[in-house]
């Protein structure tokens, strides 16, 4: 599901019974291993709508290309009770313990009430409408792409669509015409009276959860049974006002990462992270731990292709004393709204911090990825912008470059937030806090584009906030030769013969601290690995030191005249032939002792 093949198309007009087009539809899995597509159907230029069906004509085609719509469609036609225009994107069916198919169709009703119709069939070609609706719900407008599937309450498996039984869950996914995003509810499926019944924490419409609070629409689940897991497709479209905009671009939407789904512990919301296959295109890996973020700082990561990676950080904090009050005028708000107000150049308390994605090298684009933490009376609630307002310097008025937001549900005892933002040119796609939260972001930058791409993590706030570096390296096998004329010479002698300036094959690496900011002066701390018959030795030499944990001690005095106060640096480096890893580098400021 990652690397993927463009093949012709499978279904596409003009049968009398799609004529006008085809649309969304969902896939079934018979027994024998039998495949059925039902979708939708146009059938005249009123948008009158019909489900139809297809099967594939080659089932030894690993691909299954070729697909026929056979003469008895359309299945499913609208009653006089339906609106025929608004009848489209059957779900996936699942079939029932009394032997009989179910299957979703998504519709709207008078005043604006959105709807999902329950269909039956014993033998998936002659399909009844129940009497009542599946669930329904007030003031949500038109549902499309309605999607039903359970969810298990013991594990992060999966489950078969048709699957019921004790502690699971099932989720109603809908998509609202009229917001253009992703929502769902977690509730019970009561089998008996064929209804789909929201627990009572649920909240149904505009201000209820999402799938994700950015640019992702007319999503998709399926089970996968290879690896047992239910993936999350969704489709990012493009949004400006202009469809000649969107043809500049060269784009008509694209699908995101598909994501692995499953429900929280806590039973109140979905989770979701992308799916593992995606590390397989990991190459060089750079990490930083535990430098410090102060008000108003930003840190460059480089060492990466910033318009294409995969982030994965963990902000930590001494203190939550330092958030904001929340405002009680923003109950009524949606987060991106809170968002817009309370901005990454809004200086705050407990944040704003995050990534700065897409950049430009004097930032005058970036998109910022990051966290605010403000008090609600005696709770905290933690607030995660995706801003693409700042995204491009191109700024003609219908460009759409919103502030996407949602909140975290998210427990602060342990004082850290963490992100990882997808980054692929024109899409930042961002989980907070593990798989909580997510957001996706569409953004068209004319500055930070290919090599002038650059990736900062900052803070705004007045809290310092810690950003975690330890090397690590994937073969000894570049270990030079111990040479054994050095086994009388001491430590010292031997980093005098072979110092960082000699290249080497494992090391040497390390920190250069007391650096001036060009190198005149700097004091190295750095190992040097040597094999030696069939072990390996490590030499190094430094400030004060401690290697490995303890267990080889050296302290330095240095006198620079350059390195001094504010014109000190401090470096990571390694001059060895093979590539070493920074697991974690912890660094802190240090105050004066008292006298």
């Amino acid at each position: 599901m990652i690397n993927w093949i463009n093949l012709e198309h499978a279904i596409y007009p003009p049968e009398v019974f799609d004529k006008y087009g085809t649309w969304s539809g969902s896939t079934t899995i018979l027994p024998g291993n039998k495949h059925v597509i039902l979708y939708t159907g146009i059938v005249d230029d009123e948008q009158t709508q019909v489900q139809n069906y297809a099967i594939p004509a080659n089932l030894s085609d690993p691909f299954l290309r070729k697909w026929i719509k056979p003469d008895n469609n359309p299945l499913v036609v609208a009653d006089e009770s339906i609106n025929k225009t608004k009848f489209r994107d059957p779900t996936t069916a699942w079939l029932g313990q009394d032997g009989s198919w179910r299957m979703l169709v998504g519709s709207l009703r008078k005043n604006k009430r959105g709807l999902a119709i329950l269909y039956r069939s014993r033998d998936f070609m002659k399909w009844t409408k129940a009497q009542h609706p599946f669930h329904s719900a007030a003031k949500t407008g038109n549902w499309e792409c309605v999607d039903f599937f359970p969810v298990s309450l013991e594990n992060t498996d999966g489950l078969d669509t048709s699957i019921i039984g004790k502690k699971i869950k099932h989720v109603l996914k809908v998509s609202l015409d009229d917001t253009r995003w992703d929502y769902y509810t977690i509730g019970t499926y009561d089998t008996k009276k064929d209804r789909y019944v929201p627990d009572d924490t649920m909240i149904e419409g505009y201000h209820g959860l999402r799938l994700d609070y950015g640019n992702f629409y007319a999503s998709k689940t399926f089970y996968d049974p290879s690896k047992n897991r239910r993936i999350l497709m969704g489709w990012c479209n493009e949004s400006d006002v202009f469809p000649t905009d969107d043809i500049y671009k060269g784009w008509s939407g694209i699908q995101a990462i598909p994501r692995k789904l499953w429900i929280d512990p806590s039973g109140k919301h979905l989770v979701q992270w992308p799916i593992e296959e995606l590390e397989t295109l990991r190459k060089k890996k750079v990490e930083l731990r535990n430098y410090k973020l102060n008000k108003g700082e930003n840190i460059e990561v480089q060492g990466i292709t910033p318009a294409q990676a995969d982030v994965e950080v963990t902000f930590s904090f001494s203190s939550l004393e330092n958030a904001e009050e929340f405002d009680p005028s923003w109950v009524d708000l949606y987060a991106e709204d809170v968002c817009a107000i309370r901005g990454s150049t809004v200086q705050g308390g407990l944040g704003p911090f995050g990534l700065l994605t897409l950049s430009s090298e004097n930032l005058e684009e970036y998109t910022p990825v990051f966290f605010r933490v403000f008090k609600n009376q005696d709770k905290y609630k933690v607030l995660m912008c995706s801003d693409a307002s700042r995204s491009s310097v191109r700024n003609h008025k219908k460009m759409f470059k919103p502030s996407f937001a949602g909140y975290v549900d998210v427990d602060l005892t342990d004082k850290k937030l963490s992100l990882r933002s997808l980054i692929d040119h024109s899409v930042v796609a961002s989980f907070g806090a593990g798989e909580k939260t997510c957001i996706t972001s569409r953004v068209y930058p004319a500055l930070s584009i290919y090599g002038d791409t650059h990736l900062f993590a900052f803070n705004n706030g007045t809290e310092t906030v810690d950003v975690e570096v330890t090397f690590s390296f994937s073969s000894l096998e570049n270990a030079e030769e111990f040479d054994p004329s050095w086994a009388d010479l001491y430590a010292q002698d031997v980093c005098v013969i072979r110092g960082l300036t000699v290249q080497g094959g494992l090391g040497p690496f390390g920190i250069l601290t007391l650096s001036s900011e060009n190198l005149e002066e700097y004091t190295p701390v750095f190992f040097r690995v040597f094999k030696t018959q069939d072990k390996y030795k490590i030499d190094h030499s430094v400030v004060e030191s401690f290697g490995e944990g303890g267990k080889t001690c050296i302290t330095s005095r240095v006198y620079p005249s350059l390195a001094i106060y504010g014109d000190t640096h401090l470096f990571a480096f390694n001059n060895g032939t093979e590539t070493v890893k920074i697991e974690a580098l912890n660094a802190w400021n240090m105050a004066k002792s008292e006298r």
